[in-house]
């Protein structure tokens, strides 16, 4: 468990700014949501029948931030910003509870990076080592990328060359150039991109995200057609060396499993490459008597945490094959037209609208 390797996290003072807004994505495309800036962080309200109100990209904050309840809760519900409860989390860094409101525990797929060996050594079974050498044997070379318009056309490419993704469609497939440089550009000064090549294309990429004593990953993407070269392994294998090198405690991976869902295929794909589930707390607050009854009925959970898991799978397979059977008609009817144009027009991007109020992914 991590503990003395992480800073410090630094104390929020209430200053707040109402009728703010930002833009996040959720499933891949932007929504405009209200935003309150308090002190340095800013709040985010999201939900339609459950409104959530969170510090705006809490997973990717630089350093953890400590929520003062005395000051910081009354001044979320004088604002009024239409939230039933308030949540937020403490990090896998700091896993001891150290609030006293009503909390869950969360959790983040994590590897230790503190000695590549070990990772290599005791963490891997055989088969992922197996799929690293294989990689490089096959001509997958992995390097850092400059986040230039070179790259960002090569990424571009790349994503409209991936239409469904872990049984669901992909959610940058589509994109235009500018909105896909603007989801790139996120996080500039604390990013890094790795890039894995065969005779000089792009054929997957990671985006880390440096904060406090860890790394996460922002993006990890790769061609289903290039399975055989595992150029996701390689990436992992050269971001915990990365990581290694510059002395980090983790390299994080979202989450081990969300809610009840315990079995699929991302999940299974992390605990091969040697990621661990860690847990640290997560609170909530209600801000009304509605977010009391959300809270009592736990229904701030989602379906993904109320469905039993058996139930999930049922459905994630359900969905899975109904998106196969749509790819194999779209491609039957494409094979009769007459000559038609099968080219795609790219979906308008709605991050053009953006103001200084701020971007970010969710």
């Amino acid at each position: 468990m991590p503990g003395p390797d992480c800073q410090s996290p630094n104390p929020i003072t209430p200053i707040v700014m109402p009728d703010s807004f930002t833009y996040i994505t959720i499933n891949g495309k932007w929504v405009k949501t209200a935003a309150l800036k308090v002190g340095n962080e800013t709040v985010v309200v999201t939900g339609r029948w459950i409104r959530m109100a969170e510090i705006h990209n809490e997973e990717w904050l630089a350093q953890e931030p400590v929520i003062r309840a005395g000051s910081f809760i009354p001044e979320l519900k004088r604002l009024n910003a239409g939230a039933d409860c308030f949540t937020f989390s403490q990090t896998a860094c700091n896993p001891n509870p150290g609030y006293k409101h009503y909390m869950e525990w969360d959790n983040a797929a994590a590897i230790s990076t503190k000695s590549f060996a070990d990772w290599w050594e005791k963490d891997l079974p055989q088969v992922t080592r197996k799929n690293v050498r294989r990689s490089q044997k096959r001509g997958v070379v992995v390097r850092e990328m400059k986040l230039d318009g070179d790259t960002i056309s090569r990424i571009h490419r790349l994503y409209n060359q991936i239409q469904v993704k872990q049984g669901t469609q992909f959610a940058h497939f589509g994109k235009d150039l500018e909105t896909v440089r603007r989801e790139l550009s996120t996080f500039p000064e604390r990013s890094e991109f790795l890039g894995a090549f065969h005779e000089d294309e792009l054929i997957g990429f990671v985006k880390l995200i440096y904060m406090q004593n860890a790394a996460g990953i922002m993006h990890l993407v790769s061609r289903d057609e290039d399975y055989d070269k595992r150029p996701a392994n390689a990436l992992i294998a050269k971001a915990v060396q990365v990581c290694e090198a510059k002395g980090l405690t983790y390299l994080t991976y979202g989450k081990y499993t969300y809610g009840n869902k315990t079995r699929n295929p991302l999940t299974e794909f992390k605990r091969r490459m040697g990621f661990k589930k860690i847990e640290f707390p997560r609170y909530y607050i209600p801000l009304n008597l509605r977010g009391r009854i959300i809270l009592r009925l736990r229904l701030h959970r989602g379906m993904l945490g109320l469905l039993p898991a058996g139930v999930i799978n049922l459905l994630l397979r359900i969905r899975s094959a109904c998106l196969k059977r749509s790819e194999t008609e779209d491609a039957g009817s494409g094979s009769e037209t007459d000559g038609a144009s099968s080219e795609r027009v790219p979906a308008p991007s709605p991050v053009q609208q953006v103001n200084d109020a701020g971007v970010a992914q969710r």
